[in-house]
């Protein structure tokens, strides 16, 4: 089973710590994030992994080198530009079957191989990763009909489903996305739809923290202590 890590952005909501470190490098628990998503797949009998590094990539292939020390296979594309979220997956080897796709900002206790499995039995091109989160509206609601208020609410929470920068792919979407151009995950998604490709989402209650701000890597640190054994199964506490 193959995976593509997407390391390659400068972490700028992260600095200062991302002023000498990726972000996929900054330590969770004495270890590097990126160390943590490895052993994860591999784990879950992933034998492949293509890191998509920019920004600092030297570090990145320094620390983990071919993954030989690590039991599993690490490859390297190197981007000469940003190419966004999803754009290095165009000029990367094409994969030689499905595949997972994950941020290297992550950390969770998602089944990577059950998630493997719903995406190969659904028969969709995309099946991205995902939970329902309260999102706050910091504002008073109107709700109303014509010209006229029925209700008014005082800054309501409502829900809806969002991504976890988790997706499985199948080999051909790299059809969809343009060489050598900057392209997000969104722009992907909006394509795949206009053409009228299946894209499903996979719902899950699993831990998971986007390590996106500098409070979220504190956070980070404090949970894993807590779900070590979970985050990490075989691995002394």
């Amino acid at each position: 089973m193959e995976a593509v890590i997407m390391t390659g952005g400068k972490g700028m909501r992260m600095a200062p710590y991302t002023k000498v470190l990726p972000k996929g490098l900054l330590p969770v628990g004495e270890q590097p994030i990126l160390e943590i998503i490895v052993k994860q797949l591999r784990n879950y009998g992933f034998t492949s992994i293509t890191m998509a590094c920019g920004y600092l990539s030297g570090l990145i292939q320094t620390y983990f080198g071919d993954g030989s020390s690590r039991g599993i296979s690490i490859s390297y594309y190197v981007e000469k530009e940003p190419l966004g979220t999803v754009g290095p997956i165009r000029l990367i080897q094409r994969r030689s079957g499905p595949f997972l796709l994950i941020n290297c900002d992550v950390l969770t206790t998602l089944d990577f191989a059950g998630f493997r499995d719903f995406h190969m039995t659904g028969g969709s091109i995309l099946t991205i990763a995902s939970q329902k989160r309260g999102i706050p509206i910091e504002l008073g609601v109107l709700e109303t009909q014509e010209e006229y208020v029925t209700n008014f609410i005082e800054k309501p929470t409502r829900s809806a489903y969002v991504s976890m920068g988790i997706y499985m792919m199948n080999p051909e979407i790299a059809d969809y996305i343009p060489a050598g151009s900057y392209f997000d995950i969104p722009d992907l998604i909006h394509k795949l739809l206009a053409a009228g490709e299946k894209v499903r989402h996979y719902e899950n209650n699993d831990f998971w923290l986007d390590i996106g701000r500098p409070s979220d890597y504190t956070r980070a640190n404090e949970e894993f202590g807590k779900l070590k054994s979970l985050l990490l199964p075989g691995e002394s506490v």
